[in-house]
């Protein structure tokens, strides 16, 4: 007998494209009429405010600063700088000491501008894109929230110059509070306890002798590969108050306020500028006590006596993480008497018994050489950093036993920023821009707006 036909499939309709409105809202249309009718409105009236105060500057001349002599005219010629809602211009006065042969012009001092060049706000804002978002994203942004069409290359003029400014007051403020003669913040109200941490990590640094220069319509020579040896540490460190620690969620907590410091690579730099952040901020009075929270890093230690009165925690992960190793190397990788054995570790250690611990690792027989050693190691860590390990007692008082909040600071400082696919730095570019993240996550970015942008030659 024939087999009966199966019924065709019925095809599946094609895929519909989604669909998008004809425009955009009519709100969001009304909010770009408003905006490109009133900014040229804003361009003429900042205009006129710079020409009231370009009339009163050239009332009187100026001094010269060498000799106190009163400089005479020379010239005048007009000159043009770049602003938020556009191309300001003025005609400014240039004065001469003819015994010093100094030049002023002070129209320029006083507004605080430089010709041909961005100023103002606008220079401001496009180094709190960089401080975020790589230059070219960056100049990107600049153009969907401030509509001003730059070059990424344009954003990065302005964040060095920015950040060279912050970066001399970050150093300088730092040599200020070192010396004892200097004066800090008020300590009456100085914290009873204030915690401290430092961690470290490594950037790929630019191998390049000179900069890669664009030759016609060219792409850009490839950057030289980045060999073993070329990379640089920064140090962050991070100032907290363990009584302004809240528990969001249960095992979960947060800090209510936090001070962060950075630098390239040099430990004693590292401490200047956090004890001279105490000292700004008034957390370091005759009775304070430093609690410094670390990894088991031997600078951490040996710069810690820079506080007389200090009590010094060995994070209690990395401490965990020696215990790991032995475990795995005797148990086997991911068996449970390796996870039961670390977890009877931790439970005694947090407990306070360091000393009980250090004993029954005394009592253990392995029977390789690499056990051995492995648990030789052990023992010694632990024995070297026992004073630093009394963790019943730092969770009594409050203070934590974990550097999960300087480990955070420096994934926001450094890794978000300096660590993404393919970066490499220059010593100066890092260091600027270093600078000018840290008065961003400091909170402290109104700072910059009293600064003069530095210059780069």
């Amino acid at each position: 007998m024939a087999e009966p036909r199966l019924a065709c499939p019925v095809p599946a309709p094609p895929p519909v494209r989604p669909s998008l409105s004809d425009q955009p809202s009519r709100f969001m249309l009304l909010e770009r009429e408003v905006e490109q009718e009133y900014r040229p409105q804003m361009l003429a009236r900042l205009q006129q405010k710079v020409d009231a105060v370009a009339e009163q500057a050239q009332a009187r001349a100026p001094v010269c600063g060498q000799c106190g002599r009163c400089m005479s005219y020379h010239d005048s010629r007009t000159v043009t700088w770049l602003a938020c809602w556009g191309r300001l211009q003025a005609a400014v006065s240039r004065y001469r000491c003819m015994l010093c042969q100094q030049e002023r012009r002070p129209l320029l001092d006083l507004l605080g501008v430089e010709p041909g060049r961005i100023c103002g706000s606008l220079a401001r804002l496009l180094a709190l894109l960089a401080a975020v978002a790589p230059y070219e994203l960056a100049a990107r942004l600049a153009g969907l929230l401030l509509g001003v069409k730059i070059s990424a290359m344009g954003v990065w003029r302005v964040a060095q110059r920015l950040g060279e400014a912050a970066a001399n007051y970050s150093e300088a403020l730092g040599q200020y509070h070192a010396d004892s003669r200097s004066e800090g913040a008020p300590l009456q109200n100085a914290p009873p306890v204030v915690l401290l941490g430092v961690d470290g990590c490594v950037l790929g640094m630019q191998v390049r002798t000179q900069r890669r220069r664009r030759v016609g319509e060219q792409a850009l020579p490839a950057l030289p590969p980045l060999e073993k040896g070329q990379f640089r540490e920064v140090k962050t460190g991070v100032i907290l108050l363990p009584a302004e620690r809240v528990e969001t969620s249960p095992g979960r907590r947060s800090v209510v306020r936090r001070f962060l410091v950075s630098c390239l690579g040099d430990a004693d730099e590292i401490f200047r500028r956090l004890y001279g952040q105490l000292r700004e901020v008034g957390w370091v009075g005759t009775d304070s006590v430093v609690v410094i929270v670390g990894d088991g890093a031997e600078f951490i230690w040996n710069r810690a006596n820079l506080f007389v009165q200090r009590c010094e925690i060995l994070d209690f992960w990395h401490a965990l993480e020696y215990a790991w190793g032995f475990a795995r190397l005797r148990y086997g990788e991911g068996s449970q008497q390796a996870d039961a054995w670390v977890h009877g570790i931790a439970e005694d250690l947090r407990a306070g018994k360091v000393q009980e611990v250090i004993a029954g690792l005394k009592r253990l027989r392995p029977k390789t050489p690499e056990l051995r050693d492995n648990l030789q190691a052990l023992i010694r860590y632990y024995s070297e950093n026992a004073g630093r390990m009394r963790y019943d007692e730092y969770l009594r008082l409050g203070y934590g036993i974990g550097s999960g909040a300087v480990e955070s600071a420096h994934k926001q400082v450094v890794h978000a920023r300096f660590r993404q696919a393919g970066m490499r730095w220059s010593e100066a570019g890092a260091r600027r821009l270093l600078a000018s993240r840290l008065l961003l996550l400091n909170d402290n970015w109104a700072l910059l707006d009293r600064m003069k942008m530095a210059s780069l030659a």
